[in-house]
């Protein structure tokens, strides 16, 4: 039986608005276009297990995963250009499921972190994260293109990368997934972008099948 916190999730549901646009399903995780995107090609990599983030995932979790997480990224990369991801790792979540962002962002570290180099920690692997998770137990990571980051926490805040990315791309009205949920002008131009992004990324997966 689910808890209270499952039951309540919209990353549990799979019936929820939250898998509006399913592009993939796999053993552990689906991969879907964020349903209140800050731009076209921005998707999400959730687990079907109620795991607050990716520090958590098993063993065989975190092996798909990262498998899932180099092709989506391969594709986007192809198909939209440089890109970024990020998790809030048990910090500044406000849904309280895992889930990795990875959208188009064509920019430098300092448009989302301008705080400066003392509060970004550079990391090689997704491993990483894990060890600083077991010492800290939350972290924020946040990734340009081919480089990676362990963020300050003391940074952390609901919505603290969303909002960041929205205000660097120029979209600071879709920052707030709940206000961009009840204004119908926003949802439709996140529909539409969805849309686009879900027919190229059958049109691929058509191709190279």
């Amino acid at each position: 039986m689910k808890n209270c916190s499952e039951q309540a999730c919209l990353h549990c549901a799979k019936g929820s608005f939250a898998f509006d646009f399913l592009l993939q399903e796999k053993n552990y995780f689906y991969v879907v276009c964020d349903v209140h995107p800050l731009i076209e090609g921005h998707l999400l990599i959730i687990p079907k297990r109620h795991v607050s983030c990716l520090a958590e995932y098993s063993i065989e979790e975190f092996l798909e995963f990262k498998q899932i997480y180099r092709q989506i990224a391969c594709w986007l990369k192809k198909e939209y250009g440089p890109i970024a991801t990020f998790e809030h790792g048990k910090i500044g979540q406000t849904v309280f499921h895992s889930h990795i962002h990875l959208l188009p962002f064509n920019g430098k570290v300092e448009k989302i972190i301008p705080e400066g180099n003392l509060y970004l920690q550079n990391i090689q692997n997704l491993e990483e994260l894990i060890d600083i998770f077991h010492k800290q137990e939350k972290y924020l990571f946040l990734s340009i293109n081919d480089e990676m980051w362990s963020v300050d926490v003391s940074l952390g805040c609901p919505r603290f990368f969303r909002d960041r990315f929205a205000q660097a791309l120029g979209c600071k009205e879709r920052g707030n997934w709940k206000e961009m949920r009840q204004n119908s002008k926003l949802l439709s131009i996140g529909y539409e972008d969805n849309k686009k992004c879900q027919k190229k990324y059958f049109s691929f997966s058509n191709f190279s099948a």
